[in-house]
């Protein structure tokens, strides 16, 4: 699994870019271009991070309404703590400007791993429209779809996006913050 690191340094500079972009859509070519290698070489050592898991990638929801965004996928850190660790930002959680990344990866990877614990055997998204509305997770069970977004602040209430609403009818819609997580994790 682990024979193919030819480079520990290039693979040091790919973990980098990809913590610094947590709670993103990850562009491979930009990541290969910014790293300094090829596209190819990017998705080995993703391959490799998941199988280790260090990493996992989030695939985004579509259906073929015309401007859904449909190959893009999202990367997130099992851990944030190895990405803090990997950025060197162990500021606390008030000090820092990427709380909303932060929290969105750990509710991600917590729920996640819940989902793992129960043996949840339906299919993990984001959406996002190519006009910027989008929604943080999606869980799809026996074709019933529940939308949740994420917000650090339990004061903000946004609301979620009427074309997705009216295309998809989720079963459940929830925004979870930190003052009502527990549910969303236990």
């Amino acid at each position: 699994m682990f024979g193919n690191i030819r480079k520990p340094s290039e693979l040091e500079k790919i973990v980098q870019l990809l913590a610094w972009q947590i709670g993103n859509e990850v562009n491979i070519s930009e990541v290969a271009k910014s790293a300094g290698t090829t596209s190819e070489t990017v998705e080995r050592y993703i391959d490799i991070l998941e199988k280790a898991y260090i990493v996992f990638r989030l695939p985004s929801f579509a259906r073929n309404v015309r401007n859904e965004i449909k190959k893009n996928k999202k990367i997130y850190f099992y851990d944030n703590g190895i990405r803090n660790a990997v950025i060197g930002n162990f500021s606390y959680i008030s000090n820092r400007n990427d709380v909303g990344a932060i929290w969105e990866n750990y509710l991600v990877s917590e729920r996640r791993k819940l989902n793992a614990y129960k043996g949840f055997y339906g299919s993990s998204y984001f959406w996002r429209t190519q006009q910027q509305q989008e929604i943080d997770y999606i869980e799809e069970i026996d074709g019933k779809i529940s939308a949740f977004e994420f917000k650090w602040n339990p004061n903000k209430k946004p609301g979620f996006p009427v074309t997705f609403t009216k295309t998809y009818q989720p079963h459940q819609t929830d925004i979870i913050h930190r003052e009502n997580y527990e549910s969303f994790l236990l």
